[in-house]
């Protein structure tokens, strides 16, 4: 494990968006029988893609040399791939050269992944198990959701209220069957 920056130490990391990817990460870890603070990967939320280039910096091989992989939204796949690339670690990346690196983008979000491998009505039911189906049905009834899809109307709620895709994140990484994990998540945890 490496060591020397301000006592962190580990020999991988995954960087990710916000806390709810790292949550959604450490639950599907957990469910696999991994202990990825014993295998010295720690998982960082960057606050945003944007960040990505500093975190490259200081974790890459021009900072501390440890394995890296992350994950990312598609609307922040560029972020990524400039990040990347600045970094030294490619050059005119596609999303197939930013995957052997190990770097996956979700369609379109972590929540859309979640919600296609559950069904949207296994969600739903999460959903009313966390006493929110009528905070839920009232976002439906919005005029410019009533047109959408329950899987778009589920995805939109999440982001709704602060702290909410941090509530469902582990949740429904728990309710997943691990036959039907969303590509990225079991991908880049298969990385590190």
């Amino acid at each position: 494990m490496a060591g020397g920056d301000g006592g962190f130490s580990a020999s991988a990391v995954v960087l990710v968006e916000g806390v709810s990817d790292r949550l959604a990460l450490e639950a599907l870890a957990e469910r696999r029988g991994r202990n990825l603070h014993a295998e010295g990967v720690s998982i960082l939320p960057m606050g945003g893609a944007k960040s990505i280039r500093a975190f490259l910096d200081r974790y890459g091989p021009l900072g501390l040399d440890l394995r890296l992989a992350g994950l990312c939204d598609a609307a922040e796949e560029g972020d990524f791939r400039r990040g990347l690339e600045r970094a030294g670690l490619g050059s005119d990346l596609t999303r197939a050269g930013m995957e052997r690196l190990g770097f996956y983008v979700c369609e379109a979000d972590l929540e859309d992944e979640m919600i296609r491998s559950l069904g949207a009505e296994a969600v739903e039911r999460l959903v009313e198990a966390q006493g929110e189906l009528g905070p839920f049905r009232t976002f439906q009834m919005q005029p410019e959701k009533r047109g959408q899809s329950l899987e778009e109307q589920l995805r939109r709620f999440m982001g709704t209220r602060s702290g909410r895709k941090i509530q469902y994140a582990s949740l429904l990484v728990r309710a997943l069957d691990l036959g039907r994990v969303p590509r990225p998540l079991d991908r880049v945890l298969a990385h590190v």
